[in-house]
């Protein structure tokens, strides 16, 4: 049994209010609550701090939770609603982000279900390959290298395991991506490793990267990792994205 928490926020610099952006005639949050509805998980619920959210979110049918407008992440949202909702340590929760309206289900259960089969795992998350050096060299691609169990070892902004044989001379020279992976964005956490991490500090090495995940790697958690089982669709960041997702929606979910 796992639970579902879409943290949605208003605010946003690149696409503002765009967790009520209109895809194919209904909000973008609905598109995630609907994907989140179709992974069988016991409970879906969207945490926000803005009333024009959670109003958009029970009009079609959805539970709001209203949450402090003081959290930095989605992970601290969600935080506050386990702990608001008296859930029990060893239960798992998966935050699946407001801007992911083609998320595979298949991607939701997969992430859950890795902590069931990894007992000694905190946290869950899933990754792809790299698909060229184009993207290797983005720094906008999150990379993540794992260890011989698949547990995570970091992740990273920079070109991550990096391939000195495929690199003749400077970065730009790199020919070579293969055994590198992209980080994808959905996480499942035990509530006990939830709450443990919302009250933790921000860490240095997350400071410079800004990467959240990081926070957990520096203070002893284990994040186990997975090759995810389908293509997740892509996030919407951007009006560019926003076009491009509702081009995408009527294309069957795996």
């Amino acid at each position: 049994m796992f639970r579902v928490v879409i943290p949605a926020r208003y605010a946003s610099v690149r696409l503002p209010g765009k967790a009520l952006l209109p895809i194919a005639g209904k909000p973008m949050v609905q598109w995630v609550y609907e994907r989140a509805r179709a992974t069988g998980a016991a409970e879906v619920l969207i945490a926000t701090d803005d009333a024009r959210i959670a109003a958009a979110a029970r009009a079609f049918g959805a539970e709001a939770v209203m949450t402090a407008a003081s959290h930095a992440s989605g992970t601290d949202r969600i935080a506050e609603v386990a702990a608001a909702r008296g859930w029990a340590p060893g239960e798992v929760v998966v935050n699946l982000q407001g801007d992911e309206p083609l998320m595979p289900a298949a991607l939701v259960r997969q992430v859950a279900q890795l902590l069931a089969v990894a007992p000694h795992a905190d946290m869950a998350t899933l990754a792809a390959p790299i698909a060229g050096v184009a993207e290797l060299l983005d720094t906008n691609v999150v990379k993540v290298v794992s260890d011989a169990a698949e547990r995570a070892l970091y992740f990273s902004r920079a070109p991550i395991p990096w391939n000195r044989g495929g690199a003749a001379g400077a970065l730009a020279s790199q020919t070579d991506a293969s055994g590198a992976r992209r980080h994808i964005g959905i996480y499942a956490y035990r509530v006990n490793a939830l709450a443990r991490l919302a009250a933790l500090p921000p860490g240095a090495l997350e400071m410079r990267e800004k990467l959240e995940q990081l926070r957990a790697l520096e203070n002893g958690l284990t994040i186990q990792v997975a090759d995810a089982c389908a293509a997740p669709g892509p996030d919407v960041n951007t009006a560019a994205d926003l076009e491009r997702a509702a081009a995408l929606v009527g294309v069957p979910a795996p």
